[in-house]
């Protein structure tokens, strides 16, 4: 209840507001009636006190020590029962309250002040009982909406109307999932912006660029995650009912997001197991896998590409079970940055990589510069809001959903290569390695003796020793013999490289700048895979 409100109480007809008119909009929360000297002492934020005076009768001035002491604790104003010990209030007193838009009001004669704090702490909790039960009507009005499968877009709409400004409502990449006032309004750039926590109530910030005053309100929607809700226009804190209607809409809206993530969460687990099982082939038949991938809206008949994704950085995270936190974060973002596309993109996860399915139509002239700037968007993206790269490898185009079998196994292995050349945030399209095929052929033994003869000298050595040297002579050879190129990928200095080659001639009794040599040792190393699998 406001100060100007308590004079409208018909109980307390005949009080008179004599200064500080200007905070008159105060919030009164309670009453209290004091007459001891040290009344400050007892006071609190919000509260109205009534008094006779009769501890200031022979110093009126002391008057405006009490009240200085009441605005800065931030009091709603003073009710002082005149021409009983105070006959007046000094002019001093009236100048200061003024200046300081304290209220004080002037209490009749003929009301005792147990009369004044009853009617109006009945007045308070008449008005609170009433603000809770329209609240709860509120509640009730929005929850119906979401049962009767209205959806939260029109209880957004039904909200914006109750507190007459516009709404957004934003998933925890401040990214708009709905907001009212059509197109009208922009996006708030959210970014930078200490937003609360999920257990803040909310903050309002103003934002120069569009000379606009929000406030925003914290709504759980998973075990980890929050979204925002968004009032654009000026909210008044004093409003308490409106607060307390944004509230009930938080509380509906979370409820209902909280349930479709998890159905999601469940859906994918579905949709992510048939994939699974289709890629270890559980799956007798053709028909099988054709009937159970068409109730996830895979097509046999469809063109498709498909990408196998990996965060980068994994051994520079502090624990594994941070790696996955964060692993699993960057991956629920990426599903919900594909799952609007159209064409359809199907996302999976196999372990720690990420599955995408880029369907491909007859409108798609070029399939791979098509899916390579998608998937450059997202690394962008994914920078953007998680400062981490994501690195791609990408199969040929597949003519049926059938043939994805083996378009998994393309891009894992241009996944695998591209890190094997120390790079990251890249997007590495699949070569065919005839080589590679040719080389299976070959009966393992014979591999083994040509593999052993090709490293001669380095069989023996320190394992770890060994396997830096291998790591810096097979980069130094897929970077075309660039020393420079092979110490950035290697992230070490260049006289590293220069000495580790150096060592690597020295084992091998060879020169690097023989085109023989450098033919055996890359066909070696190709070969090294073969045997360790």
């Amino acid at each position: 209840m406001k100060v100007h409100e308590l004079l409208t109480i018909p109980e307390l007809e005949g009080m008179n507001l004599i200064a500080g008119s200007a905070g008159k909009e105060r919030e009164v929360e309670a009453v209290n009636m004091m007459d001891a000297p040290d009344i400050i002492h007892f006071l609190h934020q919000n509260e109205f006190l009534v008094t006779t005076a009769y501890h200031l009768k022979d110093d009126p001035l002391l008057l405006a020590e009490l009240i200085n002491a009441m605005a800065a604790q931030g009091c709603a104003g003073l009710g002082i029962k005149t021409r009983r010990y105070l006959h007046e209030v000094p002019k001093e007193v009236i100048q200061l309250a003024d200046k300081l838009d304290f209220p004080i009001i002037e209490l009749p004669l003929e009301l005792s002040l147990g009369e004044v704090v009853n009617h109006s702490l009945k007045a308070i909790l008449d008005k609170q009982a009433g603000e809770l039960a329209l609240v709860l009507e509120t509640h009730r009005e929005f929850t119906k909406t979401i049962l009767r499968g209205k959806g939260i877009e029109l209880l957004l709409q039904d909200l914006s109307s109750l507190i007459h400004q516009p709404v957004q409502l934003l998933d925890q990449h401040f990214k708009p999932i709905y907001q009212t006032g059509g197109n009208s309004n922009k996006l708030v750039q959210l970014e930078g912006l200490p937003l609360p926590s999920a257990q803040a109530s909310s903050i309002a910030f103003s934002v120069r660029a569009a000379k606009q005053t929000c406030t925003i309100f914290p709504v759980p929607i998973g075990e980890k995650k929050i979204g925002y809700l968004l009032i654009l226009g000026d909210l008044e804190q004093s409003d308490r009912l409106a607060y307390l209607t944004i509230e009930q809409a938080v509380n509906v809206i979370s409820f209902t997001l909280m349930k479709e993530h998890a159905l999601r969460q469940k859906d994918r687990s579905i949709r992510n197991d048939f994939f699974l099982h289709f890629l270890d082939g559980t799956f007798t038949t053709q028909e099988e896998i054709i009937g159970r991938a068409s109730e996830f809206s895979l097509k046999n008949d469809q063109k498709y590409i498909c990408a196998a994704g990996k965060v980068d950085g994994d051994d520079h995270l502090p624990t594994f079970t941070k790696y996955h936190e964060k692993v699993d974060d960057i991956y629920d973002f990426i599903e919900g940055e594909v799952s609007q596309l159209s064409p359809s993109v199907h996302f999976f996860t196999k372990g720690r990589t990420c599955i995408l399915l880029f369907e491909i139509t007859e409108e798609i002239s070029d399939p791979g510069n098509y899916t390579v700037s998608l998937l450059g968007q997202l690394q962008k993206r994914v920078m953007r809001y998680y400062h981490n790269t994501v690195s791609f490898g990408l199969s040929n185009l597949s003519h049926s959903f059938l043939q994805i079998k083996n378009a998994e196994k393309e891009a894992m292995d241009a996944l695998s290569q591209g890190k094997r050349s120390k790079k990251t945030e890249y997007i590495q399209t699949y070569q065919t390695k005839d080589v590679i095929e040719i080389l299976r052929l070959i009966p393992r033994d014979d591999l083994k003796n040509f593999y052993t003869f090709a490293l001669s000298g380095f069989i023996g050595t320190k394992l770890e020793e060994e396997q830096s040297l291998l790591e810096t002579l097979s980069v130094y050879l897929e970077t075309h013999c660039q020393i420079s190129e092979t110490a950035k990928r290697l992230f070490v200095h260049r006289n590293t490289v220069v000495y580790r080659i150096e060592k690597c001639e020295e084992i091998l009794g060879k020169s690097l700048k023989d085109p023989e040599t450098t033919l055996q040792i890359r066909m070696a190393l190709r070969i090294q895979p073969l045997l360790n699998g």
